[in-house]
């Protein structure tokens, strides 16, 4: 017998409960979504582009996808560099409700006259109290982002709860450290009520 085969076997670790998450909060981890594509320009100029490529529709929301270019033009190694480090930066909305600061910002409207924004609920891990009917915007992760010479390039996810009524789902971005004022495109909230058809179970029985 080894010197370990004589320590005391330790006790099983009880089941814990699970834990669930707020709907408003992220989006169902026991769901197929179905995709959308968007594909639209938020931003379209001779050195920044920014677009919203897709929506996974899930049967209580919807994650946007964002992503975004910034090309080079005649900045110095050093401003290059800074331009660089403000397109990773895009964290504008932790700053609170009153997003301070010249990164992202990115907000909803409704059609039915309802507003949020990512500065309301930056979804740091802290359960902030009941938002009401919503609508509610996190970032829902997912972030990437590469730079070269030439360009740098990044992307980030928003988790955009309850699915939008009928009619016109309208994007706003505005990122004041890149130079892009405020700008908006519209999203067609028919589509993401029939994706949410499509949307599909993992589990066919309850566990």
């Amino acid at each position: 017998m080894s010197f370990f085969d004589e320590l005391p076997v330790p006790p099983e670790r009880p089941r814990q409960p699970k834990f669930v998450v707020p709907p408003w909060a992220a989006p169902p981890s026991d769901e197929l979504p179905a995709v959308v594509g968007v594909g639209q320009f938020l931003r379209r100029t001779p050195q920044m582009v920014m677009a919203v490529t897709s929506a996974e529709v899930y049967s209580t929301g919807c994650v946007l996808e964002l992503v975004w270019t910034v090309r080079r033009g005649t900045e110095t190694d050093a401003e290059w560099a800074a331009l660089c480090e403000r397109c990773f930066n895009r964290a504008s909305f932790r700053a609170g409700p009153h997003g301070g600061g010249g990164g992202l910002r990115l907000g909803v409207a409704f059609p039915d006259g309802r507003k949020a924004t990512a500065d309301e609920w930056p979804n740091w891990g802290i359960e902030p109290a009941d938002p009401g009917p919503g609508p509610v915007l996190t970032t829902a992760g997912g972030g990437s982002g590469s730079g070269s010479d030439d360009e740098a390039n990044s992307s980030t996810k928003f988790w955009l709860w309850p699915l939008p009524p009928l009619g016109e789902l309208r994007i706003v971005a505005q990122w004041t450290d890149l130079g892009m004022a405020q700008e908006s495109m519209a999203v067609n909230g028919d589509e993401l009520a029939s994706a949410a058809e499509r949307v599909q179970p993992y589990w066919l029985t309850p566990g």
